[in-house]
């Protein structure tokens, strides 16, 4: 007998789904969706980059009753079963050897060695066939779990963001625009030199993350622009202990870098925000007869009424993590951030910010779910 699905929670504004990249550590957004979809949160709009863009491709190209069967069936597919018995006597040591063994055979559904690169460095094989891994693998996967008319369809909308390897331009690639296939998600996951570039239209695309792993901008910036409940679940955490080793120093560094400025872009953002709400309320206050000249209407396009309600979910630092939590694609990794990802969201849904008053003149309020 199929559970009766809750009743969809009405909310303020269309609701976004932002998901950044981070490899294995993008199984705290497969909880974070479990518990959206759980308290009625459909989404109308997902976003992602990276391991956000096959997540988000999951949830976009699947029905609503199916969404997190086929993320939690993706996460079980490509987790690193394989278990060597060296726990007992090497407490620990089971996940590091775990990692060793991604690193050498890869993941099975998600990538494989590339003979390739065992001429080295130097040998010239072109920017789609010059990389450690292949993703063969990975667009099989993809194709048996995502019903691509689905996502197509529109609701909910898709984008998913990747960076051109020749221009170092960033470009979305957004379903209210265009048709997309397996090869758009795959190029916003392409990381080098781990993953070679996949072609879009002939150009070359790398994964987004280079460029921006938290691409919250997309729904600020969109035009035209709709009162939004933005859920931005970041997998990379800025904010950090102090390294005191070369290890834990190249952890950091992955930390901030994949981070993306985010904090700063927010701000960023809530001041330019601010701005087309004191436009707005500027051209009420001028007599009418200046507000229907072409002059003023055009400044006035630049105003705005929109209210952004901003959610930052974070995933938690876990025991053990280091520079290679991204490759943590054992079982007790993923159900670890599983659960932290399903935990913070209902902490989040519980305390309904959504609902808190803003002042008319911001626009655009932050709740941040690990300070509340």
């Amino acid at each position: 007998m199929t559970a009766k699905r809750p009743a969809r929670l009405e909310l303020p504004g269309q609701i976004v789904l932002v998901l950044q990249g981070g490899g294995a550590l993008g199984a705290y957004q497969l909880g974070v969706y479990e518990a959206l979809d759980e308290a009625g949160i459909q989404v109308d709009w997902v976003i992602g980059t990276s391991i956000g863009a096959i997540n988000a491709a999951l949830i976009a190209g699947n029905p609503p009753e199916r969404r997190s069967e086929r993320l939690a069936e993706f996460w079980h597919r490509v987790s690193d079963r394989t278990r060597l018995d060296v726990a007992a006597a090497w407490p620990g040591w089971d996940k590091t050897f775990a990692k060793l063994m991604i690193i050498g055979g890869g993941i099975e559904g998600f990538f494989q060695p590339n003979p390739a690169s065992w001429f080295g460095p130097l040998a010239h094989f072109g920017v789609d066939r010059a990389s450690y891994y292949m993703i063969a693998p990975l667009r099989e996967t993809l194709m048996s779990l995502v019903d691509f008319d689905r996502l197509n369809a529109g609701h909910p909308r898709l984008t998913v963001g990747a960076v051109n390897a020749r221009s170092g331009a960033m470009r979305y690639f957004d379903t209210r625009e265009q048709r997309l296939d397996v090869a758009h998600i795959m190029s916003s996951g392409a990381l080098p030199p781990a993953f070679p570039a996949v072609r879009i239209e002939g150009e070359p695309y790398w994964d987004g993350g280079i460029y921006s792993n938290t691409p919250v901008e997309v729904v600020l910036d969109d035009k035209p622009r709709n009162s939004s409940v933005i859920f931005s679940v970041q997998v990379w955490n800025p904010a950090g202990p102090e390294p005191d080793s070369i290890w834990q120093i190249s952890e950091r560094q992955k930390d901030i870098q994949y981070a993306s400025r985010t904090d700063s872009h927010i701000a960023r953002q809530q001041q330019i925000h601010r701005l087309r709400h004191v436009i707005r309320e500027l051209v009420k206050r001028l007599p009418e007869a200046e507000r229907a000249t072409a002059e003023v209407q055009d400044l006035a396009a630049w105003g705005c009424q929109t209210t952004m309600r901003l959610i930052k979910l974070a995933a938690p630092r876990l025991d053990g993590d280091d520079q290679l939590k991204d490759i943590d694609f054992t079982p007790s990794g993923i159900a670890a951030r599983r659960r932290a990802g399903y935990e913070a969201a209902m902490r989040a849904i519980a305390a309904r910010p959504w609902e808190a008053p803003m002042d008319p003149i911001e626009g655009l309020s932050v709740y941040n779910a690990d300070e509340a």
